[in-house]
């Protein structure tokens, strides 16, 4: 089924994201205006320690008005690669540095309404190597065992979508 996008027009430009008005042309002919959440790329980082601990980040988010427990993740600069991304994150974020970086694949968030594209990647070989936080980031760096998240998910006591999407791609490697 091809829907044709007709026009677009940016009618809000924000800090994290802009927003778009598509006028698109569905399959059946009928034509149909569509909000579009622009924002640029992510990645979200499954930092794994050599003695097979993972690290997370806990952090209040507004959209769930909570303190959320999640995987290290960040937002691309332009013209940046997910590698380059992902290796500025983990240090931002724990305070760690990557020795390897692996794709594991890549998930849209909210392809319903959001052009956002998430690109995930395993990271080992962990050593201290801290940078300065973003300034409006207040984040608490957590351990966990691979057996403590596997009990947490079944639980539901991990909700963010994007760390529950990276731990399927980094299964093979979470024994």
């Amino acid at each position: 089924m091809i829907h044709t996008i007709l026009s677009r027009k940016t009618v809000f430009n924000g800090h994290a994201f802009d927003v778009e008005k598509l006028q698109v042309r569905l399959p059946d002919g009928r034509e149909r205006a569509y909000d579009l959440v622009s924002h640029k790329d992510s990645v979200t980082l499954v930092p794994l320690d050599s003695d097979g601990t993972l690290l997370f980040v806990s952090q209040y988010r507004m959209g769930c008005e909570c303190e959320m427990l999640e995987l290290p993740a960040g937002v691309m600069d332009d013209g940046e690669t997910p590698e380059a991304c992902a290796a500025r994150e983990i240090r931002e974020e724990t305070g760690m540095a990557a020795g390897s970086l692996r794709l594991l694949g890549s998930v849209y968030l909210a392809a319903g309404y959001s052009s956002e594209i998430n690109h995930i990647l395993l990271a080992t070989g962990l050593t201290h190597a801290p940078l300065d936080m973003d300034e409006d980031e207040f984040l608490n760096v957590k351990r966990f065992s691979v057996e403590v998240i596997r009990k947490m998910i079944e639980k539901g006591e991990l909700i963010d979508s994007k760390s529950l999407a990276a731990l399927l791609l980094a299964r093979a490697y979470l024994n």
